[in-house]
Parts: structure tokens; sequence; C-alpha cells
């Protein structure tokens, strides 16, 4: 899964967020990105604060233990999640639908 990625203390997930969607959801697998949408519009970080929420959700870890490594103000970003291997990050993505 190119996706996803090991690091020494935690996890980067590669992704491509699609804002002003109808609902937080992850909408698919790409060649090299997760693809998720966002209730958020893309202005003044809101959507970012609002992704950084829902990975926190979805994964079981504190909003602080995620940041936005790359891509700030682009739709593809690096997201480092500290804290989490590699099988609990896949682990919890069925239970987004993929």
């Amino acid at each position: 899964m190119n996706f996803l990625k090991a690091e020494k203390d935690g996890v980067s997930l590669f992704i491509k967020v699609t804002p002003s969607s109808p609902k937080n959801q992850i909408s698919g697998i790409g060649e090299d990105s997760l693809q998720i949408r966002i209730k958020s519009p893309p202005e003044k970080g809101k959507a970012n604060r609002e992704l950084v929420s829902f990975l926190a959700k979805l994964l079981d870890v504190p909003k602080n233990s995620i940041t936005i490594t790359r891509g700030e103000t682009s739709r593809r970003k690096k997201v480092f999640i500290c804290g989490v291997t590699t099988e609990r990050a896949l682990k919890a993505l069925p239970k987004a639908h993929l």
C-alpha cells in the first residue's frame, strides 16, 4: 500500500483531500494516496482541522498526535501519526468501508 509508510515513532499517510464534500469519509485508494472527503471548505485551515479530527477519531488517537508534515495548502498531503503502527492503521481502515 503506497499510501502508508512506517516511520520511527509512528506512520505517515499520503492523502488526497476533497474538501466541501457532503460528509467526512474515506472514498478510496488511489495509486499513491488515500482519498478522503471532508465536509469543511478549504479556507483558513478549516479542512485541515477537520481532516485531523477525522483521522484522530478513525484511529482512536488524540488530535495532537497528528501532524500535517507536507501540503498544508494543497489537496495532496503527508500526515504523520505518532504512536500508531502500520498494523493498527490498516486495521482501522476497514471500519472506513474501503
